[in-house]
């Protein structure tokens, strides 16, 4: 039996002795979490479903007599419980998507312009400059202070109008 006590602010997901539970829950140590209140284990339905989903990835009970959760095998409730939780929070994960849905959505209504920032012509005739020379992508990503994979999509894009054109 072991005690692990947080002293800081309960809504950081990486906290210490947190940490160090969850390592021992993964390692087969830990039988029952008991916790006063739930709040006290998680302070999001997001973290509090992460937490949940491992402890029932490695059969680990939640007891939080305060609320009177109890997943321990002794209770015919245990898998109800759990199931609402678990339910709960898929409802929390699938409202952020909607959320980020509508924000996206929102903002392409404004006109702003989502994804990565276009190459600059200048870059593009650049880069098969170098490239004709003889440099290989990655000599021409640090040359021009370019992601790696921009410049092999610069080489893919040429190679297509290329063959295009042909």
């Amino acid at each position: 039996m072991g005690w692990f006590s947080d002293v800081g602010s309960g809504a950081k997901r990486d906290r210490g002795a947190l940490g160090v539970l969850m390592e021992e829950v993964r390692e087969g140590t830990v039988d029952i979490l008991l916790t006063w209140k739930i709040d006290r284990l998680a302070r999001s339905l997001n973290h509090l479903a992460q937490i949940i989903a491992e402890l029932q990835t490695h059969k680990v009970a939640l007891v939080c007599p305060s609320q009177g959760i109890d997943t321990t095998d002794g209770n015919p409730c245990a898998q109800f419980q759990l199931n609402i939780l678990a339910a709960v929070a898929q409802f929390e994960r699938e409202l952020i998507t909607e959320r980020v849905n509508a924000g996206l959505a929102a903002a392409r209504q404004r006109g702003t312009r989502l994804g990565r920032p276009a190459t600059p012509g200048a870059m593009r005739v650049r880069a098969m400059e170098l490239r004709s020379a003889g440099r290989s992508a990655s000599e021409i990503s640090e040359i021009l202070k370019l992601p790696y994979s921009t410049v092999t999509e610069l080489f893919r894009q040429n190679s297509n109008v290329q063959t295009n054109l042909t």
